[in-house]
């Protein structure tokens, strides 16, 4: 062990040993398949609540640690890797791809939810983090990179796969490769492909690119 390593302390190198199990703990991300229990998906409900928030903001801290500790590039490039790997695969979307509609419990939401919700709306309005694919305007829309919502889907799967070229080095994912995988719901897309269509988007849409459908986040 090199003086090298010391410029991570102790409760970085814990959560690097942490991140590393994590991220190569085998299981099943494709639709046939379910996370491993220890991707939460509980915090943050109900706009957080989905595993790939998880996932994507264990990134950041990888990312940090590489710029500390530059001689390790290969073990945060391989965490980084399992990442995005899991990032393209059903259950990165399984909000998009089961929240059909409006939502049929938002009459019977709890009252910790009312200051999400506009005053005069309350027990009629879809609750932020519930996606409402196929709603009017818009309809069903399988693919959630070239929806008109889930602006938090592809923005974060963008910025995470710019960390992993960040840190490895590597233009892998700048290759077309498949996303959600189910039958005829797969999609082609690559890093560079995903940044332009997300531009386009906020170049079209002055009011800004949508989360939820109908929703878009000023901040």
């Amino acid at each position: 062990m090199t003086n090298r390593t010391q410029k991570l302390d102790d409760r970085s190198l814990g959560w690097l040993r942490y991140l590393h199990r994590k991220a190569h703990t085998s299981d099943n991300w494709d639709a046939d398949g379910r996370p491993h229990p220890h991707w939460d998906n509980i915090t943050g409900e109900p706009m957080t609540s989905w595993h790939r928030f998880d996932l994507v903001d264990s990134s950041y801290a990888v990312a940090l640690m590489s710029d500390r500790t530059p001689a390790w590039r290969e073990v945060y490039s391989d965490i980084l890797e399992e990442l995005v790997t899991r990032h393209t695969s059903w259950w990165s979307a399984e909000d998009w791809m089961t929240q059909f509609g409006n939502d049929p419990a938002r009459a019977r939401y709890p009252v910790h939810y009312r200051p999400l919700i506009p005053e005069n709306h309350w027990g009629n309005y879809n609750v932020p983090g519930w996606t409402a694919n196929g709603i009017e305007p818009y309809g069903m829309q399988a693919d959630p990179v070239k929806a008109d919502g889930m602006l938090f889907y592809k923005g974060f799967f963008t910025l995470l796969l710019g960390l992993h070229r960040y840190v490895s080095g590597n233009q892998k994912w700048d290759q077309p490769f498949l996303m959600i995988r189910d039958g005829e719901n797969s999609f082609e897309w690559s890093h560079s492909k995903i940044a332009a269509y997300l531009a386009e988007q906020w170049h079209n849409s002055q009011a800004g690119c949508h989360c939820e459908n109908t929703k878009i986040w000023p901040y």
